[in-house]
């Protein structure tokens, strides 16, 4: 320690920073250009944040004849319902050009080979949740809708408020959104040798288990949504199993 010597280590410390600047400067860049995007898309979205809000009520008005309008109790309630259902779709909105940023400031420490992996990546992580958000927007949530609204009754008006409703369908769609990504990770996590494809075959019980009690905390603890969310995983699980067998080579073992 007593060799130790402050003014000859400053140098060194000052020499490791400035390589490292040049993408520090470049990722903030970046970052800004993210957030501008996030911002303008959640700015054009509150624009048409009460004709996106109506979209999102149709399904709730189509379930039940004695549901004709949502309340709101407290007097900022629908403004924030507007600003968070606003931001939800400004990020959505928003992912390719997220998705953009970070492919540029990655692809050039990337092979050629990574490359086109990211771009597979991506593209398929993308339509999955899309293809869950649909699936939970225009499948699921009506089922869902449909089986609260039937305890409605003459003498039992249901009120739902605007604010938890809307964060309703999002939860929903999002969840769904993220579910539908399980036989995309499977897949990866073969290719990335993290498991054997004969692995997801074995454990199939203790996944099932999985998916039930994972489904059950996504739906925060709605028994009929998680019945709606577990049977689809289900079966994109059986289809992960398929997909890992067919694109994930058997490694020899030694």
């Amino acid at each position: 320690m007593a060799d130790y010597n402050l003014q000859s280590t400053i140098p060194v410390l000052e020499r490791s920073l400035a390589v490292f600047r040049p993408h520090h400067q470049e990722l903030r860049q970046r970052l800004i250009k993210v957030c501008l995007s996030i911002v303008c898309c959640t700015v054009v979205a509150y624009i048409f944040a009460e004709q996106i809000a109506k979209i999102f009520i149709t399904p709730l008005f189509d379930a039940s004849p004695l549901v004709y309008r949502l309340v709101y109790t407290n007097l900022p309630e629908a403004f924030l319902a507007y600003i968070k259902l606003a931001l939800l779709v400004g990020v959505i909105a928003s992912l390719p050009i997220v998705l953009y940023q970070i492919w540029v400031f990655i692809s050039p420490g990337l092979k050629k080979n990574e490359k086109k992996l990211a771009v597979v990546i991506v593209f398929f992580a993308g339509i999955l949740f899309a293809f869950g958000g649909a699936f939970a927007f225009f499948a699921v949530l009506p089922k869902m809708l449909t089986y609260f609204m039937s305890y409605a009754n003459e003498g039992l008006e249901p009120l739902p408020k605007l604010g938890k409703y809307l964060t309703f369908v999002a939860r929903t769609i999002l969840t769904f959104g993220l579910a539908f990504q399980i036989p995309f990770l499977m897949v990866m996590a073969g290719k990335a040798g993290l498991v054997q494809s004969a692995h997801f075959r074995r454990k199939r019980f203790y996944f099932y288990i999985a998916i039930v009690v994972l489904s059950f905390l996504l739906t925060a603890g709605d028994f009929m949504a998680t019945g709606l969310l577990a049977i689809p995983l289900f079966l994109l699980y059986e289809v992960g199993i398929f997909l890992t067998f067919l694109f994930v080579k058997k490694r020899p073992t030694t």
